[in-house]
């Protein structure tokens, strides 16, 4: 037996997967609420008492964890046109597991810089400008950082000429800084991988003591990544796979519900399935993750609501307004709710499906007509996900409902919306023990156990 211990620390709960890698096969799971304000300490070891109810005590090999507690690894973004390098910035960090909570384009101003004060994010990143390009944005960015109070690190990634000048002034400023390549060194070429190495270099020295996570190192070895970066290496693994026995899924969307976001990812070139059609905007990556910070069951069920207005939420639960504004209500004041009744639970239900449904809105591309000497062409932004034929599910909500396949058809195209390029005809399958975070930790160093383990966690729905 070669044991291992994953672990995903989550901002509401805290949930252990012991696996053994050399049979391979799943142990046991437990989970047990995140207890932040104790270091993490309390919620572990709870989980852990759990979980040895059902595997016996284990001297693992390995232990461990993700984490997205104590809001996750939170970043914003700051470029010089929105449409370019912010976009490539955002990219990058949420390629990395960030949680990008402001973007910002062009010269920062004075209200800009106290709206980040008050975002207090974990980390700034500074870009702008194609190598050779503008240097006057990110020079006079720079400037509005060094004079401002924030005390987070900066990742410095635009224009190469004048970045070690912008490294300068930020550490005449007395704030730490990254320099990396740029992130967008030629209009249409990204370049995001240094960018995300340097979000990992930062999550293990920096952000792990900066939220208390560091306490619980001492009992395991090591907080990997945060819990974003591991769902992702886990969905590439489900659809690439491991090697040229296990050839993988093939293209997927993996939709990821939980309390404060829904997260959508996708493994898929997008690229268009028709001659007529052209590409417009910045390449999409292969494997793409994006966050919806207002598309959320529980502290961001109120702004899901209000999203589609809870007229229409009433309608489509059979609830009142009035029902349907107090059942939110209290799922946003309380991270651990519960559904009450069977009204409830369908409540629940319809604002999973809102979610699924307009996060894969946003994260799938759309494509608009033009016309030309030659006749009708089509103009696509973003990815086509319409051929794909696997979507899985994971999260709270759909492993505890019996109507999970109705909530992740909300990531099939819809027939009053055919611009956008959504999913036609999928298979849906969930994991329904929720083992995507956990596995992910190991599927890098371990990709045929992940791929195996990962394949028998899904169920079809």
């Amino acid at each position: 037996m070669k044991p291992y211990l994953l672990i995903d620390f989550g901002s509401t709960y805290t949930k252990l997967t012991a696996v053994d890698l050399e049979k391979p096969e799943v142990l046991g799971v437990a989970r047990s609420l995140t207890t932040v304000d104790d270091g993490l300490m309390v919620g572990y070891k709870t989980a852990l008492k759990i979980l040895e109810k059902e595997t016996g005590s284990l001297n693992y090999d390995k232990r461990l964890a993700c984490s997205s507690a104590a809001g996750g690894l939170k970043m914003v973004a700051i470029g010089l046109v929105p449409e370019l390098t912010v976009e490539a910035a955002k990219r990058a960090a949420l390629g990395a597991g960030a949680r990008v909570v402001g973007t910002y384009g062009f010269e920062l101003s004075r209200i800009e810089i106290e709206e980040l004060n008050e975002l207090q994010p974990d980390l700034l990143l500074l870009a702008g400008g194609t190598d050779g390009g503008n240097k006057e944005v990110i020079l006079h960015n720079a400037r509005m950082l060094a004079g401002s109070r924030l005390d987070v690190p900066v990742i410095i990634a635009g224009n190469k000429r004048v970045a070690p000048e912008v490294e300068e002034l930020l550490k005449q400023a007395g704030k730490t800084s990254y320099r990396v390549e740029n992130v967008l060194p030629e209009l249409g070429r990204l370049n995001i991988e240094p960018v995300q190495a340097a979000i990992r270099e930062i999550f293990f020295k920096r952000i792990i003591h900066a939220k208390g996570l560091d306490q619980v190192e001492t009992l395991i070895d090591g907080i990997m990544m945060p819990t974003p970066a591991a769902v992702l290496q886990a969905a590439a693994c489900l659809g690439l796979g491991a090697n040229e026995e296990q050839q993988g899924l093939g293209e997927l969307v993996l939709i990821d519900i939980g309390g404060a976001t829904t997260d959508v990812h996708s493994v898929a070139e997008g690229l268009p399935t028709e001659p007529q059609v052209f590409l417009r905007g910045l390449p999409e990556p292969k494997i793409k993750r994006t966050v919806e910070g207002d598309l959320g069951m529980r502290s961001s069920a109120y702004a899901l609501m209000e999203y589609f207005t809870p007229k229409v939420v009433a309608k489509m639960a059979n609830l009142s307004e009035e029902e349907v504004v107090k059942g939110v209500e209290e799922r946003s004041q309380s991270a651990a709710y519960l559904p009450k009744n069977e009204k409830d639970q369908h409540l629940e239900e319809i604002l999973g499906y809102l979610a699924v449904k307009s996060a894969v809105e946003r994260h799938a591309g759309k494509i608009e007509k033009f016309y030309t000497p030659y006749g009708l062409s089509y103009l696509q932004e973003g990815k086509d996900l319409s051929p794909i034929k696997v979507v899985i599910g994971t999260g709270g909500i759909l492993a505890h409902s019996s109507s999970s396949r109705t909530i992740l058809e909300g990531a099939v195209v819809d027939p009053a919306k055919p611009e956008i390029l959504k999913p036609e005809n999928p298979q849906f399958y969930l994991d329904w023990m929720y083992l995507l975070p956990t596995l992910g930790l190991i599927a890098k160093d371990f990709p045929d156990v992940t791929y195996k383990l990962l394949k028998s966690a899904l169920k079809p729905v």
